[in-house]
């Protein structure tokens, strides 16, 4: 049995870097960037939960964030949705029928960030710290924090339905996010 170690079965060499840091089973994710400072250096970083499922352009979403100018971008999405949606007047007649409408015209927040360092200025050195409450919040009030509009393929892995419908695509050669070969 191996432990701490990576092993890489086939290549293809990227100029990624990927760290990987283990934070504690109970720290929040403020805190898990935040104890990841010392590895981040003095350049923008990105960021992912690692449960929502995407074909973002990394990098249109690099240039999305140059071009802004702000400490901090979201990859903004509009999930599909998952009933059909009426326009009911005062009378009770359904003026307009929508089956199953992209979002509510809402964008939320999709899970991948590009930050510059000095996000990390608005974490609290805190395991109980959750980055979407205090510090995206700070960012926003700040105008630091900028939205990357991505209308293209985006799914959260959520639920065992999400993950069902995840595998069924990707088993069935339909996986938009599949990028490479």
């Amino acid at each position: 049995m191996l432990h701490n170690s990576v092993e890489i079965h086939r290549t293809q060499t990227e100029p990624w870097r990927v760290t990987m840091l283990y934070t504690g089973q109970n720290t929040m994710t403020g805190g898990r960037i935040k104890k990841a400072s010392e590895y981040i250096g003095n350049e923008p970083f990105l960021l992912t939960y690692g449960d929502g499922v995407a074909d973002v352009n990394i990098k249109d979403l690099l240039d999305n964030h140059k071009k802004s100018g702000k400490l901090a971008t979201i990859t903004a999405v509009q999930p599909s949705g998952r009933f059909g949606a009426l326009v009911i007047k005062e009378d009770n007649i359904i003026t307009s029928f929508k089956e199953k409408p992209k979002g509510d015209e809402s964008w939320i927040n999709g899970g991948f960030f590009v930050c510059q360092p000095e996000v990390l200025n608005y974490i609290p050195d805190q395991d109980d710290i959750v980055f979407e409450r205090g510090p995206l919040e700070n960012l926003a009030k700040d105008k630091q924090l900028n939205a990357y509009k991505h209308s293209g393929f985006w799914r959260p892995m959520d639920t065992l339905k999400d993950k069902m419908d995840l595998t069924d695509l990707w088993m069935n050669d339909k996986a938009p996010w599949k990028k490479w070969d």
